[in-house]
């Protein structure tokens, strides 16, 4: 496990993946603002859900998150995007309903950059989200990440259009690369 101050990253296991087709797969609203395809039911066990994707992917890593304090499943976390040649990658998370505004979210993008940068050796990473998305902004620019620019009307969400935000990190920025 790798572990933050509040929150540990491990391997995802099969009850998580209960637990995240449940409360994050088929939350709509959360889900269609939060992944660039559109939003389509899927049954719980079904083999359409990303959770339970059998095939290996290089460009993906996936880690549930889980809170120190009680050991409670906490959300998803994920560097996806791996681009080995470039070294850089994308992070992403998802908190269950219940452990959203306790700041997890900055302890789960700064154990993903160590992840990223210390163990896989990459050189940048990038966060890509939608403007209005204030949760996953102020974690990343907590951690560290710098804005570099708005994408205009960049995603289709829920009947409207919305502007995405670009944050990235790199590896000599990341602070524990002065010490």
């Amino acid at each position: 496990m790798l572990r933050g101050e509040m929150v540990g990253l491990r391997a995802m296991r099969d009850s998580d993946i209960e637990i995240f087709e449940n409360e994050l797969l088929n939350d709509a609203e959360t889900r269609s603002r939060s992944d660039g395809r559109p939003w389509r039911p899927v049954t719980p066990g079904s083999s359409h859900s990303p959770y339970r994707d059998s095939e290996e992917h290089s460009s993906v890593v996936r880690f549930s998150a889980v809170e120190l304090a009680t050991g409670e499943l906490a959300g998803e976390a994920l560097l996806w995007g791996i681009d080995q040649h470039n070294r850089s990658a994308h992070l992403g998370l998802s908190l269950r309903p219940a452990f959203r505004g306790k700041g997890l979210g900055t302890d789960v993008v700064r154990v993903l950059c160590h992840y990223g940068f210390v163990i896989r050796g990459l050189h940048r990473l990038q966060v890509d989200t939608l403007a209005d998305n204030d949760a996953m902004i102020g974690a990343a620019t907590r951690a560290g990440f710098v804005t570099e620019g708005t994408q205009r009307q960049v995603g289709w969400v829920n009947g409207t259009f919305a502007d995405g935000v670009i944050l990235s990190m790199l590896a000599t920025e990341w602070p524990s690369a002065s010490g």
